[in-house]
């Protein structure tokens, strides 16, 4: 299993906004082959309430990089979430080397 990190900077006051086409965006990627699943936090401190991160569980790196990120769904995920974010978004895929996320 693969855990994808990406952090997404969302421009202030855009965020009610982004979380509704949140909604519609994680119906294309939880249907993605290789897809396991997701999750979609936001900051919680007084300075980072605009500050998301997204954790998408997925079988290999290729699934998310060559199957997702080369579909046409992709296009679609970026037409509803990329004008959200400021300045862009980080994102890195990590193995796990000790204990599990329950």
């Amino acid at each position: 299993m693969i855990l994808e990190v990406a952090q997404l900077p969302v421009k202030a006051g855009e965020e009610a906004a982004f979380e509704a086409a949140f909604a519609k965006a994680e119906k294309i990627i939880s249907a993605q082959p290789g897809y396991l699943s997701h999750e979609l936090v936001r900051g919680a401190d007084a300075n980072n309430g605009s500050h998301y991160v997204l954790l998408v569980r997925w079988e290999t790196v290729a699934a998310h990089q060559e199957g997702f990120r080369g579909s046409a769904d992709y296009q679609t995920w970026r037409e509803l979430l990329h004008k959200f974010y400021e300045p862009g978004i980080a994102v890195a895929h990590f193995a796990t080397v000790a204990g599990a996320l329950k």
